[in-house]
């Protein structure tokens, strides 16, 4: 019989590929407004990030395209929106700071995971800048040479 290994990691979802498809410029950190159901399928950790992003629309953010997978043991008088638009919780110094720094040119805002923190829901966004081709091989060289890198120290204090 086979021991699940506990995960001490208070992360819920990381959004991967906007590491990989942006230059994240500046990180913020917002709350994130959910109903009951989705804090149990957060904690079962059922949540999605992918094709997510921000829309900051009269003077409020909101966090578009998440995906929470309800749980089958939700409330049965509750309909359970899975993609549903949620409010995150922000000052107006932080949205106003955020809004000016989406109109430049080529700027925009995406979440990058959703944690725990004590018994709240974070979500981080940053603002973000789209790559060129070219900058993603480059990423992917540099990450290939870091870890040919680890693999010839590793060799070699093994042998020395």
């Amino acid at each position: 019989m086979a021991k699940k290994k506990k995960v001490d990691s208070n992360t819920i979802a990381v959004n991967r590929k906007a590491r990989h498809e942006y230059h994240i410029e500046e990180t913020i950190e917002a709350g994130v407004v959910l109903a009951g159901w989705e804090v149990k399928s957060l904690r079962a950790g059922k949540c999605q990030l992918t094709d997510t992003y921000i829309l900051i629309k009269d003077e409020e953010a909101w966090l578009l395209g998440s995906h929470i997978t309800p749980l089958n043991t939700a409330s049965t008088h509750v309909v359970a929106d899975p993609t549903r638009t949620r409010k995150l919780l922000m000052h107006r110094k932080e949205i106003a700071k955020l809004l000016g720094q989406i109109n430049q040119k080529g700027f925009t805002c995406v979440p990058l995971s959703l944690y725990w923190k004590g018994n709240k829901v974070k979500c981080q966004l940053a603002v973000v800048k789209g790559k060129q081709l070219h900058d993603k091989r480059a990423t992917d060289k540099d990450r290939d040479w870091n870890r040919q890198k680890g693999r010839i120290m590793r060799e070699n204090t093994k042998q020395g």
